[in-house]
């Protein structure tokens, strides 16, 4: 199991070193490793772990390590990341193992001589119980149990309350997987038949169900186009928009497709949807999609979404869900976590030229949702008030207020406190003259 280990350790270099999405970097070792399916499995809980928990991690090294932790070699670091995470986190792996092969891994990477460092770490986190010790400050507590930064922290709170905590509190553990089912091809009695062996649980929302596996794509209903895998907070957020069988949808911002399927299936597979993206590659997904899904009515294609197309029609509906921070899915994807506040500065602008470019192609009475998977006010509130500022030919509108909190004005912000969602924002425009 040392090459499991040995490949978690490479992997969290590069991911902390380069940057780049976890779940590709992780995709392209495990294929390329030749290790064996339970070697994969230990490999990819051990890296999933550790992003999910970094600062939990190094808040318990830093209190056995003399020096620094910014001044240990990145390798040494995240073997000890990974070893205590083993032994806090992980009940199936011994301390024994967890501490061993550690050790074997600083010598793995000719590092042998810092092997007794690794060693003392995690054998004194063992004699002291394996207890975190945690900081008196509520923010920098809560920063600590849940490995969330504390401006990320402080932001939630002071914006949204204990509201916002919740995102904090569900970042870490298993995130719920739901799917939309595809009845636009299929009876709802045949697909469910299909998915039993899915467990699937009936939500709120109509053709939304929890499902539970891990080798989703590779059953049969999914590979017959039968359902795709959608958060509920984005399936709400098509729900919003409310196409009608007649209407010209665009979606501006579309790849991977995922509401552009759902879009696709509240039309029953009629009227037409134009779904964009940047790039050809990822047109090439939305493509392949539609394909398995047996919807028809989608034409993919590439687009700048800040650019205006003449040639293109005008839309009686339009889903702008743009580029944004990704602050909502942390728990999906934790290495969003640790990105500085800075790097976000740019994307209100970004944001706000592809909301007003939209509004070019919408009819007069003429819908749009503006949308994000993100919680920062300056990415979502602010975004769309500028717009309503500027633009005195929209005004926004109340939308599913039948669901209750936080619905019930033009602009919601969507918590997993609500409805175990993403973190999500969602407003509602109208083109009225």
């Amino acid at each position: 199991m040392a090459d499991a280990r040995y490949q978690a350790v490479k992997l969290l270099g590069k991911t902390f070193g380069k940057g780049g999405y976890s779940n590709i970097l992780l995709d392209k070792s495990l294929t390329e490793s030749g290790m064996e399916e339970r070697d994969k499995r230990l490999c990819s809980a051990i890296y999933y772990g550790v992003l999910e928990r970094k600062i939990t991690l190094d808040h318990i090294i830093s209190g056995y390590c003399k020096q620094s932790i910014s001044k240990l070699r990145p390798e040494i670091l995240n073997i000890l990341r990974t070893g205590i995470y083993q032994l806090k986190f992980m009940d199936s792996i011994p301390d024994s193992a967890a501490v061993n092969e550690s050790v074997n891994l600083t010598k793995k990477m000719r590092l042998g001589s810092l092997s007794g460092l690794v060693n003392g770490i995690l054998r004194s986190f063992i004699r002291d119980g394996k207890n975190i010790k945690y900081p008196p400050n509520e923010t920098e507590r809560l920063s600590v149990e849940y490995s969330v930064p504390q401006w990320l922290v402080k932001m939630l709170a002071d914006n949204y309350g204990k509201t916002g905590l919740s995102l904090v509190e569900t970042s870490v553990g298993t995130p719920p997987v739901t799917a939309r089912i595809n009845t636009a091809a299929f009876s709802r009695e045949e697909i469910l038949e299909k998915i039993q062996t899915l467990e699937p649980k009936e939500t709120f929302l109509e053709n939304c169900f929890e499902i539970s596996g891990s080798d989703i794509t590779e059953t049969e209903a999914f590979k017959r186009g039968m359902f795709h895998v959608q958060d509920i907070a984005s399936q709400l957020c098509c729900k919003a928009l409310s196409p009608s069988e007649n209407d010209v949808v665009f979606d501006l911002c579309a790849a991977p497709g995922g509401k552009t399927f759902t879009l696709a299936e509240i039309m029953n597979g009629k009227g037409k949807i134009y779904s964009f993206d940047l790039h050809e590659n990822r047109v090439k997904l939305i493509q392949s999609g539609a394909k398995r899904l047996k919807l028809e009515n989608i034409t993919a294609m590439t687009g700048n979404a800040a650019e205006f197309n003449a040639e293109l029609p005008q839309a009686d509906k339009i889903l702008c869900d743009v580029p944004c921070s990704g602050l909502g899915v942390i728990r999906r994807k934790p290495e969003i976590k640790y990105k500085s506040p800075e790097e976000f500065d740019r994307l209100p602008e970004i944001q706000y030229n592809i909301l007003e470019n939209a509004s070019r192609y919408l009819k007069k009475g003429g819908e749009l949702i503006y949308s994000t998977c993100t919680v920062n006010p300056a990415e979502n509130a602010e975004v769309v008030d500028r717009f309503l500022e500027n633009h005195t030919e929209f005004k926004g509108v109340s939308f599913l207020e039948e669901y209750g909190a936080p619905f019930g004005t033009y602009k919601a912000t969507l918590f997993p406190e609500h409805f175990g969602s993403d973190g999500f924002f969602i407003s509602k425009l109208v083109k009225t003259e």
